[in-house]
């Protein structure tokens, strides 16, 4: 996955339905740039440098994987696109939307087209003040104080007045916290522990994540099937069983939900699988033992893929000793998986064909299986 950076962006309007044009750009930061994690209260404040109606003033914090220039580009856009035309008069004028990075994390930009922190932000009261609702504590990179410090030294005596209006944050749209335990599952290469990391990180969820990367019976059973088969079984069964068991059992009070990207019932489609029939009917009873006690998810997605992509993936993330799965033990994974969850009655059950979607690279795909997963997430409560 993609580094993650906490950006702080400031909007201001003084042009037309100026609270719908921060609501407005604040969706679309959310669809083409990261979540946004914070938003500040609005503020009243009159025209900077210039003869204009007051503008409304916010900031907000956005988490996202995107680069600075990257970020420039789009709130460029976000911009033409909601009306303001472009920056080619010098000079200060009225305007429909104005996005402005402050902060990049701690990073120093200097360069022709675009300078990060921006230059003027600690001369300014109308950015200082939301910011400071988000972003109190928070360090400027160059002058080495904070927010809190900036605003109390800043010589601006515009008049700025705290308006009863709340902008929404779009990640709300997105309903997780009905569930306390959500499983994500797939084939190997279907993305599960990409999509984990992501909920967990913008949904604040406690991560579960399945070490198998700790298993030393997994490279030999790529090597020799046979010989290893029950005992990496065993081995996984056991670990799954001690990891749930563990990390369900401590509740973490600053999360709001937990997401795994493994069920342990993977273990009796996996096992029925790679074992002689003889030896799968002793696994299976030892499976049933352990299973019983276990806590069983409130939301259990399956991230479908075809073959093709799969074998693409595996070999996108290239493991050594991956690389020789054949097409049909991934197509008996699958049909493995798929067997089971259509006899699951009782379970909230999502599958989700994603052959196409590429949720990795692609804000507007993962949006879009974040969309999925609420459909089933709403319905659920209903």
């Amino acid at each position: 996955m993609k580094p993650t950076k906490t950006i702080h962006i400031a909007l201001g309007s003084n042009k037309g339905h100026k609270l719908q044009y921060l609501q407005l750009a604040i969706d679309a930061v959310f669809k083409r740039i990261g979540v946004v994690k914070k938003i500040s209260k609005v503020y009243k404040t009159p025209a900077f440098g210039f003869e204009g109606d007051d503008f409304y003033n916010a900031c907000i914090t956005v988490d996202t994987e995107l680069k600075p220039k990257r970020v420039l580009r789009e709130l460029q856009t976000i911009e033409v696109e909601l009306g303001r035309k472009s920056k080619t008069t010098k000079g200060y004028e009225s305007r429909e939307i104005d996005l402005d990075i402050l902060f990049f994390e701690d990073e120093i930009i200097e360069e022709k087209t675009l300078t990060i922190p921006h230059l003027e932000l600690h001369k300014r009261k109308f950015v200082l003040e939301p910011l400071l609702d988000i972003a109190k504590d928070f360090e400027h990179p160059v002058l080495n104080k904070s927010i809190e410090l900036l605003l109390s030294e800043c010589e601006d005596n515009s008049e700025i007045e705290s308006l009863d209006f709340y902008l929404e944050n779009p990640r709300t749209a997105y309903t997780f916290n009905n569930h306390s335990y959500i499983a994500i599952e797939g084939n190997i290469g279907a993305g599960k522990t990409s999509l984990a990391n992501k909920i967990a990180k913008d949904f604040n969820a406690k991560l579960i994540l399945e070490r198998f990367a700790d298993n030393p019976f997994l490279p030999k059973f790529y090597k020799e099937p046979e010989r290893y088969a029950f005992t990496l079984e065993m081995s996984f069964l056991a670990d799954r069983y001690q990891q749930i068991s563990d990390d369900l059992s401590q509740f973490d009070l600053f999360k709001d939900f937990m997401v795994s990207d493994y069920d342990v019932f993977k273990s009796l489609i996996f096992s029925k699988i790679t074992l002689p029939e003889d030896e799968f009917r002793l696994y299976r009873k030892l499976f049933y033992q352990v299973y019983k006690d276990i806590a069983k998810p409130d939301l259990y997605i399956y991230l479908y893929q075809n073959t093709e992509r799969l074998q693409a993936n595996i070999k996108k993330r290239g493991r050594n000793y991956e690389k020789d799965i054949k097409d049909d033990y991934l197509e008996k994974i699958n049909a493995g998986y798929l067997d089971f969850l259509k006899s699951q009655q009782e379970m909230n059950v999502k599958i989700i064909d994603i052959s196409d979607k590429d949720f990795v690279k692609s804000r507007e795909d993962y949006l879009w299986l974040l969309g999925e997963i609420n459909d089933s997430s709403v319905s659920s409560k209903q």
